[in-house]
């Protein structure tokens, strides 16, 4: 067993110096999982950024952003898919697939979410990487952050900031970008024609990445994310978390002291106590005292210690993406299991199957109209001066679709009544727009003495049927 402690992130910052500072100051590292991190990040800004450019064409009339938050229309339309506030059900199933494959992510390689692909991540490394181009690497910004200002210093300050609030003005304007049409929009803010509500939303924005980016950065992930709370109870051994192997790299010592002990034959571990892994976290802990909560599995202490021991001609790995299952096996000798691909993990990803099957079925089979009937409530019925009764209904029919649809209305399940639309005739056709609705008043009159069901058909051209069943109330 091992307890995992969020506080740990804060005693390595005591040991570290760095909680005397305003923020971690992480080292910049180079190796494989730095590239594969560089290749994400520029994937996923490039989606964030030019999705609300791309087009689609959805007929006449219809917006022509492939991706759009239309809350003026009451539409969110994702290339060929368009849905409806009533049909909020498919973002519900959305939210709950996205809950599962993170707890698939977590099950296969813990946070790797976290380090690799969300988006506070994405825009710290951003951030960091300015950071690091204009006033250098971890060493110097330590140098300088105990130094007087100089001229120079406020002029890297002044370029930093100003670099940061650009990348956050333009982040800031692409998630406007997504509830309005983007080139439309970027003509209004170009000739100074945006209105203030797109201004204020942008600032929000800008200003929300700015300090997250900028400033919290690992307090983000550490206090203010509810994931690493989570991470605490549904921590499992078996995943490819990031670990120390620390029966290969313990007792630590220099490697001139661990060479001068190997030539006498004895025992010695491969870890120089370098300190290289904790300086490249992002975080600020150090992976070689356990498991923690707060470590966002990023690999950055992989790529820095295996840079170290290359140097040492030693084998990398010693920090590496390993089941803590196989730590422990290692401490007792025992060869190394892999078991991705097990009871849990099969499950996850049998319900993530099962959801995007059930979600993309009732997509695929989904109605492109509705059909709504409300009885009147007060009065239900209405006798009249021969003797007949009558129940008067609201009907609404909608068109989901993206083009005019010609409906008949007709009413089914009485064999005396007599269906009248007022104001119109029973077998009137109804033209209803593309998105658009109508609501239509309607009566059934009939000599009954006794209630029936009645059957509300609404018909367009294709033969398509909706139908809705309500009573015809006679007291």
């Amino acid at each position: 067993m091992v307890a995992l402690d969020i506080s740990h992130a804060s005693r390595i910052r005591l040991k570290t110096g760095a909680l005397g500072q305003k923020r971690v100051v992480p080292q910049s590292v180079s190796g494989r999982i730095r590239r594969i991190k560089w290749a994400m990040l520029c994937l996923c800004l490039s989606v964030y950024y030019l999705t609300p450019f791309l087009r689609w064409n959805r007929g006449p009339g219809e917006p022509t952003q492939a991706v759009l938050l239309d809350f003026e229309h009451g539409r969110l339309y994702a290339f060929f898919v368009e849905i409806w506030p009533q049909e909020l059900y498919y973002l519900t199933g959305l939210l709950v697939l996205a809950a599962t494959l993170l707890v698939l992510m977590n099950a296969v390689a813990g946070r790797i979410w976290c380090g690799f692909l969300c988006p506070q991540t994405i825009w710290t490394d951003l951030f960091l990487l300015v950071e690091r181009k204009i006033e250098g690497d971890r060493r110097e910004r330590l140098l300088k952050q105990k130094a007087s200002i100089t001229l120079r210093r406020v002029a890297e300050i002044t370029a930093k900031h100003l670099a940061w609030i650009s990348i956050s003005v333009a982040t800031g304007g692409a998630l406007v970008f997504y509830f309005v049409d983007a080139p439309m929009l970027v003509h209004q803010i170009a000739h100074g024609e945006a209105s203030l509500l797109v201004w204020s939303w942008i600032l929000i924005f800008a200003g929300t990445t700015y300090c997250l980016a900028g400033f919290a950065r690992e307090q983000v992930c550490v206090f203010m994310c509810p994931w690493p709370r989570l991470q605490g109870a549904i921590w499992d051994p078996e995943a490819l978390s990031v670990n120390y192997r620390d029966y290969r790299g313990e007792k630590r010592m220099s490697a001139k002291k661990a060479a001068d002990l190997r030539a006498r034959g004895e025992q010695v571990g491969d870890c120089v106590d370098c300190g290289q892994c904790a300086a490249v976290c992002p975080i600020g802990i150090d992976i070689r005292q356990g498991p923690n909560i707060a470590c966002i599995n990023c690999g950055l202490c992989v790529d820095a210690c295996d840079g170290v021991m290359k140097k040492l001609n030693r084998p990398r790995g010693l920090i590496d993406y390993e089941a803590w299952t196989n730590i422990e096996r290692g401490r007792s000798n025992e060869p190394r299991l892999s078991r991705l691909v097990r009871p849990k993990t099969l499950a996850l990803a049998a319900t993530c199957i099962v959801l995007t099957s059930v979600m993309g079925y009732a997509f695929a089979t989904r109605s492109t109209g509705a059909l709504f009937v409300e009885h009147d409530r007060n009065p239900r019925f209405v006798m009249l001066a021969e003797g007949d009764i009558r129940n008067s209904f609201d009907v609404k029919i909608v068109n989901h679709s993206g083009r005019l649809h010609a409906y008949s209305l007709a009413v089914e399940g009485i064999d005396d009544g007599k269906f009248e639309i007022v104001g119109g005739r029973a077998n009137e056709k109804i033209d209803i727009p593309a998105g658009e609705s109508r609501i239509l008043r309607a009566t059934v009159t009939s000599t009954r003495s006794n209630d029936a069901r009645l059957r509300f058909v609404a018909r367009d051209e294709s033969g398509r049927s909706y139908v809705v069943l309500e009573n015809f109330v006679v007291r």
